[in-house]
């Protein structure tokens, strides 16, 4: 291997390094967010990203806003789902993605009948769920859009973390005030 050919392999692999850095820090920071669906990996939504704002105008319950500059310059304006106040209603022509000229959000055409993309997940708090406690409730029974997403079982409400898109409409659904539905970031969901 002559010089040209070893400082060639070696920038790459820096490269290529760096870039699985800034991924890994990207990823580790998204955990505080959930983003719109069919959202690029965060480092690729990062940078194809133009805040724009036309999902967030297109999306019918306004649940997508804009992410503060407090966060950083590198997420200000990008797009984020306001999950614990309203719900995102998984729309059948998903506005907010066709209106996404970049392709930051970019749903697969080859998916179009596999299964909705995960964004978030919910999960049901025992120490809180009325069910979990003695009262029947029932409120979130029939608010879930996606099959066996939410099921009863001994009547007591249990999300399938593995149908589970997030959309929050079971936290809608819940009569309490503190609500007994917890949204959590893919990230934080895993980790």
């Amino acid at each position: 291997m002559d010089r040209r050919e070893f400082f060639r392999r070696s920038v790459g692999k820096v490269a290529e390094t760096a870039i699985k850095e800034a991924d890994a820090r990207a990823e580790k920071r998204a955990v505080h967010w959930v983003r719109p669906p069919w959202a690029l990996p965060e480092l690729e939504f990062l940078l194809a990203c133009t805040r724009c704002h036309d999902c967030i105008e297109a999306c019918p319950t306004q649940v997508i806003f804009p992410l503060a500059a407090r966060l950083g310059a590198d997420v200000a304006g990008t797009p984020a789902l306001d999950l614990l106040n309203k719900v995102c209603l998984l729309c059948e022509d998903w506005p907010c993605v066709t209106s996404c000229e970049p392709k930051a959000l970019q749903r697969n055409t080859d998916e179009a009948d596999v299964a909705l993309p995960a964004f978030a997940r919910a999960v049901i708090d025992v120490e809180t769920c009325l069910p979990f406690l003695g009262p029947e409730c029932g409120a979130c029974a029939g608010s879930c859009p996606v099959a066996g997403a939410l099921e009863w079982q001994a009547e007591r409400p249990v999300i399938n973390a593995s149908l589970c898109v997030g959309c929050a409409q079971c936290r809608a659904a819940c009569i309490l005030e503190e609500k007994a539905v917890r949204i959590l970031s893919l990230g934080m969901a895993e980790g």
